[in-house]
């Protein structure tokens, strides 16, 4: 079977996130950036953002790292005519299956990256472009920040007396790669049976929005605002699903249903916080401020470890509140982290696949310097070596030095 092979003009992190998902399958994922302009550092914004890892001349930092492994890279002037036409030879000469971008729609046309001129050129090709707002609202911009603020997802996170709140994690950017992900293989399955290409947009806005499935709905049934809002660590339904203090730490419990509420009641250190109108999830609604209250100052007399296996013996769903360096220690997820090596043989490691696929690579080769593979992909596609030293010199590619 033919590799999947994938030309993507991506920086920063939603893109390079769904392209990694598709190196972890094996493809081959040749990401594409700007050649030098003389305006600020070349290339992707995000190599120069973090820790040196290897030595301060090195634009390979610690931010740019995990994202973009596996993948080769070429450096492209798209608003050269040169550089156009060497974009469109590549995707010609490689048989290139999936083009995705995430610049600004506005720009498609003039960089001769839109759906229309590539089909011309591979009338199969899967097309996949990420934007603020997708096509609709061509020059608007997006960094993942801003589409928390724009998508109430600040509203919704946070303490109930505290300001919005960005998640700890660039949801919108990685919700919006998952949907590039999901988007290809649907095109890819239907291309299977019809043999036609297929273009994906995707929003972050809209995508974001699609997770407000706890909140928007309620709108029209004419909800409290405290339903729609901040409410710090606690579940606005399910009583008394919250973050609790013990004695060295902190805990998560999570009370489903009026099952688990009498299990929790049922072990001894909780026992008093049984009465007739708790039995209920909407009895305990009713006092709510007082059982959070109730149970942190039980849950303050005991070891973390304590409250543990009580919660493990009685079924209760729970969880500590683990920092990321435990996270990777789990025994569920450190025999899943995936792997690169530092040009030193230096191994690190990185966050696991999503899903375990068979077969699926978790070694992946460290990230490439700006512009490595532009000579060879160019090779591939049939310039010779005079055609990229002449495209170089008119500013069309950035070939990176040997």
């Amino acid at each position: 079977m033919k590799q999947k092979i994938v030309l993507s003009l991506e920086q920063a992190l939603s893109l390079p996130s769904a392209t990694l998902r598709f190196a972890q399958l094996g493809w081959r994922v040749i990401r594409i950036e700007a050649a030098p302009s003389g305006r600020g550092l070349p290339g992707d914004p995000n190599r120069y953002i973090g820790k040196h890892i290897i030595d301060d001349g090195d634009d390979r930092r610690s931010y740019f790292m995990a994202p973009n492994v596996g993948k080769e890279t070429i450096a492209l002037n798209l608003k050269t005519e040169e550089g156009r036409a060497a974009l469109h030879q590549i995707i010609r000469e490689l048989d290139v299956d999936i083009f995705c971008c995430n610049t600004l729609p506005g720009r498609y046309e003039q960089m001769g990256i839109d759906y229309e001129t590539l089909r011309t050129i591979k009338p199969d090709l899967i097309w996949a472009g990420i934007s603020a707002m997708g096509p609709d609202y061509p020059g608007v911009p997006g960094y993942d920040p801003a589409i928390q603020a724009m998508s109430g997802f600040m509203e919704v996170t946070g303490q109930e007396d505290g300001p919005p709140t960005l998640s700890g994690i660039p949801l919108v950017d990685l919700k919006a790669g998952d949907e590039v992900y999901a988007g290809v293989m649907l095109g890819l399955a239907e291309r299977a049976e019809s043999g036609r290409g297929k273009r994906i947009d995707v929003s972050m806005l809209q995508a974001a929005a699609s997770w407000l499935i706890t909140t928007l709905p309620l709108l029209d049934f004419d909800c409290d605002k405290s339903e729609i809002t901040r409410c710090g660590n606690e579940h606005r339904k399910f009583i008394p699903t919250n973050a609790y203090p013990t004695k060295d730490g902190f805990i998560y419990v999570a009370i489903g249903n009026d099952v688990q509420w009498q299990r929790m009641t049922e072990i001894p250190k909780f026992n008093t916080l049984a009465n007739e109108t708790r039995k209920t999830n909407e009895g305990r609604h009713l006092e709510r401020q007082a059982l959070y209250v109730d149970i942190g100052a039980l849950t303050s007399l005991y070891t973390t470890d304590e409250l543990v296996d009580d919660f493990m013996a009685a079924t209760i769903p729970h969880a500590r509140i683990n920092d990321v360096l435990q996270v990777a220690g789990l025994d569920a997820i450190k025999s899943k982290l995936t792997m690169t090596q530092l040009p030193d043989g230096r191994e690190i490691q990185m966050q696991p696949m999503a899903v375990d696929v068979e077969g699926a690579v978790t070694e992946l080769g460290f990230p490439p310097r700006y512009g490595e593979q532009t000579a060879q992909v160019l090779s591939e596609a049939g310039y010779g070596a005079e055609d990229c030293a002449k495209l170089q010199e008119t500013g069309a590619i950035f070939c990176a030095s040997e």
